[in-house]
């Protein structure tokens, strides 16, 4: 019953993506599920083109269909451009649900109700294994990856998408009907699994307006900086951009820099490290890469990296605060390739062993995963890599990630150019965890 229920479900939203029926001014549309950073809870969030009421039916999978009704609210969002185009942002909480448990859902109100789609809520669980996928870069045009995880997810292979910046190419075009385009199709993988986000230099358009307004992340920063547990991680995912447009406001750089120092600190008491002993972070533009596009990546004196000495007072880069605070591995996107880097830190290579280089090693991991699909193609590399690139790949596509335990993680790179094979795998092993593990 419950396999026909997940094929009849597939089925209607194949329809629903085919047909591209223009919605009516309350039906909801863009679909979206995230985690709000509190126990037992699910975000949906959605848009309407005319106000209307705010509600969420669901149930349990295979109980009764909508056994539960909650209601929430909504916010009117105006986009920049000439046009001022409206539209309401709906956002509902489900609270009080059962850990890992299936769920079945539709939203919207008595003016017009979404297709049904279904979850899996967070296994709160330090021992779960959660399984991600990881990618960067998509568009609404070319995007390549996004039919390979479109199936992936609704037969249930990811508990969380992490999209690492840059949406649609761009959502405030066309007056932020690129955006809506956009929101509607990554509604076929994120109604159905939460998708957590992080802000690209693609969202600068009036102060990143479109991405604090679409998107629903824990805490009160409007999705620019934030951080939330699943199993044996803590996840952090933080602004790159704040280091680049300065006309939004410098206080933010230094805003960002104290809260990450405060969450890291937070993190690092004995207590829950030893709960969560994985600190994972997520921010767009990387601060190593062997692309050779002039991008922050590609210069020694990196902004991210190293922060900014033409600022008064100078802005701190963040290399040395996730050394300090023994982050674990560093996920990126930005450049339009996949590149698998050595423990580094400081432009040098810290292997855990020669012969093991991920066992115990001396330095955060980083992987940049940037190449799921947009209008601007793919990036070049340098013929010649630095000695921290392990491997690299211009193919289209994305990447896996399992954190099996507390002291190991496996990831693997996805080519959609060859058919969904993976081209890259790495174990990391960690038997001690902070900044105790680079000694």
């Amino acid at each position: 019953m419950k396999m026909e229920l997940r094929i009849l479900l597939y089925l209607c939203a194949l329809i629903a993506a085919v047909c591209c029926v223009p919605p009516i001014g309350t039906q909801p549309e863009q679909v979206h599920i995230s985690y709000p950073g509190v126990k037992n809870s699910m975000l949906v969030t959605w848009s309407t083109a005319n106000k209307t009421e705010s509600i969420v039916e669901y149930g349990l999978w295979g109980g009764k269909l909508f056994s539960h009704t909650v209601k929430g609210n909504s916010s009117v969002f105006i986009d920049g451009g000439p046009e001022h185009r409206a539209m309401y942002v709906h956002r509902v909480t489900l609270t009080d649900l059962i850990p890992a448990a299936s769920y079945v859902y539709h939203c919207g109100s008595d003016a017009g109700w979404s297709d049904i789609f279904y979850f899996t809520s967070l296994n709160e669980s330090v021992s779960f294994s959660p399984r991600f996928a990881l990618f960067g870069d998509m568009g609404n045009e070319n995007p390549q990856s996004l039919s390979r995880l479109q199936k992936e997810t609704q037969i249930g292979m990811y508990d969380v998408i992490l999209h690492i910046g840059d949406f649609a190419y761009d959502m405030h075009e066309d007056n932020g009907r690129i955006g809506d385009e956009f929101m509607r199709q990554i509604q076929s993988i994120a109604a159905y699994t939460p998708y957590m986000t992080c802000p690209g230099n693609h969202e600068w358009a009036y102060n990143f307006s479109h991405y604090r307004s679409r998107f629903s992340m824990p805490g009160h920063t409007e999705n620019l900086w934030y951080s939330w547990n699943v199993g044996p991680a803590h996840i952090i995912s933080f602004s790159t951009e704040v280091y680049f447009y300065l006309e939004y406001g410098l206080d933010l750089l230094f805003k960002q820099y104290d809260w990450l120092q405060a969450d890291l600190q937070e993190a690092n008491r004995p207590e829950n490290r030893a709960l969560r002993p994985w600190i994972i972070t997520m921010g767009h533009r990387p601060m190593y890469c062997s692309d050779d596009d002039g991008d922050d990546c590609t210069q020694f004196q990196s902004y991210v990296r190293l922060g900014r000495n033409d600022t008064m007072p100078v802005a701190p880069g963040l290399e040395d605060l996730f050394y300090q605070y023994g982050v674990d591995l560093e996920l990126w996107a930005h450049e339009h390739t996949y590149e698998r880097l050595w423990p580094v830190y400081g432009y040098k290579v810290f292997n855990g062993s020669s012969e093991e280089p991920y066992v115990n090693p001396k330095a955060p991991v980083h992987i940049i995963t940037g190449s799921a699909g947009c209008r601007e193609k793919h990036d070049g590399f340098i013929p010649k890599p630095h000695d921290w690139s392990a491997f690299r790949s211009t193919d289209y596509g994305y990447t896996r990630m399992r954190l099996i335990n507390t002291t190991h993680l496996y990831l693997e790179q996805v080519s959609d150019d060859q058919y969904g094979k993976v081209i890259d795998q790495m174990t990391l092993v960690k038997e001690k965890h902070g900044a105790d593990a680079w000694r």
